[in-house]
């Protein structure tokens, strides 16, 4: 009998002990649940720079990039800058989730530019932000020697001698569904300076952000302070606005910017125009992803 009763009595209390343990562990689990944050920014592109975003795994997106000419060049001889067009196109593949590479080809001194970004640290409920590394080369291939827009130009042996390298740390944080920032310090290193009034390695920070207006709709704007300029030099700091509209598996940014190029030697090292005078070019961004995911249901081939 006193054997039948301690049976009896395990048999009972074992429910009983098993759920506190279960509740015990589905606490512990709950603490330890990691919630990233998702969709910072809408593209991989701000304005004119990078943003923290990466492209997913086996996904290639397709950016097409164009420029007008500035507003304050003339109705009558260019028709607010419409009869004048520079044009970036751009293809980036995700190696992983974190690792994107990608290249482009601009109209623009007809310049190539090669880079790779990765994902170093995301957002959370235990990391505050994220932390993405970007790197890159550009190779200008017009004639060595041509003349740029700022005026002034050193004599060049090769291409080789006008390749630029640009190593930048992207830093940002989802505030909110409506308010993401980012902060972008930037080096740049010129093989051989394109103009007597650029320096071989060039330090700048970026500031830039994004305002959710609507499900569709943001805010958008960029700002890159260069911090070793020569006060003599005829470049300027570079600023950009514009709304983006998101529609599906496209990504349309319209934009105002006092930068002409689409890279970053171009409007962090080589922008020549100012707000303050009407230098303003305006343009826009089209990005377009397509996926070879052979899991991923109506892939675009």
């Amino acid at each position: 009998m006193k054997k039948l009763f301690i049976i009896l009595l395990c048999t009972i209390s074992s429910p009983i002990f098993s759920q506190d343990d279960l509740m015990k562990i589905l606490d512990t689990e709950s603490k330890n649940q990691v919630d990233y944050a998702t969709a910072t920014f809408k593209g991989t592109r701000l304005i004119n720079g990078q943003t923290i975003e990466t492209v997913n795994k086996n996904h290639l997106n397709f950016w097409i990039s164009h420029r007008f000419g500035a507003i304050n060049s003339g109705f009558i001889e260019n028709f607010f800058g419409l009869d004048e067009a520079r044009i970036r196109l751009g293809l980036e593949y995700g190696i992983t989730d974190q690792l994107t590479i990608g290249a482009g080809r601009s109209s623009q001194e007809k310049m190539y530019d090669f880079y790779a970004k990765y994902k170093l640290l995301r957002q959370s409920n235990l990391i505050p932000v994220t932390l993405t590394l970007y790197g890159s080369n550009a190779i200008s291939t017009v004639a060595t020697g041509s003349a740029l827009e700022s005026g002034t130009v050193m004599k060049y042996y090769d291409n080789l001698e006008r390749m630029t390298y640009t190593g930048q740390a992207i830093i940002a944080r989802k505030f909110n569904d409506k308010l993401s920032l980012q902060l972008m310090p930037t080096f740049l290193h010129f093989n051989k300076a394109e103009t007597t009034d650029t320096p071989n390695n060039i330090l700048a920070l970026g500031a830039g952000g994004r305002l959710k207006l609507s499900k569709r709709l943001s805010l958008s704007a960029e700002y890159y302070a260069n911090f070793n300029r020569p006060s003599s030099s005829n470049y300027h700091n570079s600023l950009a606005l514009g709304f983006d509209i998101e529609t599906g598996g496209h990504v349309f940014q319209f934009h105002l910017t006092n930068s002409r190029g689409m890279i970053e030697r171009q409007f962090i090292a080589q922008t020549t125009k100012q707000w303050s005078d009407g230098g303003i070019f305006y343009g826009f961004n089209i990005s377009r992803s397509f996926s070879f995911d052979k899991r991923a249901k109506g892939m675009n081939k």
